[in-house]
């Protein structure tokens, strides 16, 4: 009896010191934390026509020209290139799109925004990015509201489809999904 007891105590002493020493230490919240956004955002319906995961920088008193400078590629967002996924063939601001999976980049401008679908995914912001890779390259046209300090993405309704309206500080930037 005995023995079983000293067993016992050895096998828990080893059981609580071995969890002890191998505990997983997990990081703080992400600066940029992860999102997704998806049409129709109704959990109820579950035929999805398009779902994008991005990056949500925050602007934390810096200027949106400054991490989203005019005329250069953009990640659109934070950390890695967003990726959209579109369950069915659609139109993506008046061009044919492959149902399929893509990077989302974009080019801010003052008036508009070149928004770009991109053919190579996985990959960390902008910095390898080939204009070679791109499948389709629309026009966003700009528009103002109230400032926001994260950025944003979400899909409107429309008729025959949806907007998706990328915003952050007081610029919006929408792109027809149609279908």
């Amino acid at each position: 009896m005995m023995k079983k007891l000293v067993t016992l105590a050895l096998f828990v002493f080893a059981l609580v010191f071995t969890t002890n020493t191998s505990a997983q230490k997990f990081s703080g919240m992400d600066k940029s934390p992860s999102d997704m956004a998806s049409y129709p955002s109704d959990y109820k319906i579950s035929e999805k026509v398009v779902r994008i995961s991005y990056g949500r920088p925050q602007l934390n008193g810096r200027s949106l020209t400054n991490l989203a400078p005019a005329g250069e590629v953009w990640r659109t967002g934070a950390n890695e290139a967003p990726e959209i996924t579109f369950y069915k063939d659609v139109t993506f601001g008046g061009k044919e799109v492959k149902a399929g999976t893509y990077a989302l980049l974009t080019i801010p401008g003052e008036k508009e925004w070149t928004v770009i679908l991109h053919s190579q995914l996985n990959q960390w912001g902008s910095y390898f990015y080939k204009e070679a890779s791109d499948i389709v390259r629309v026009m966003g046209r700009t528009s103002s509201g109230d400032s926001l300090e994260e950025f944003s993405i979400a899909f409107k309704d429309v008729d025959g489809g949806a907007h998706m309206v990328m915003g952050w500080d007081t610029v919006r930037v929408a792109v027809p999904v149609m279908w």
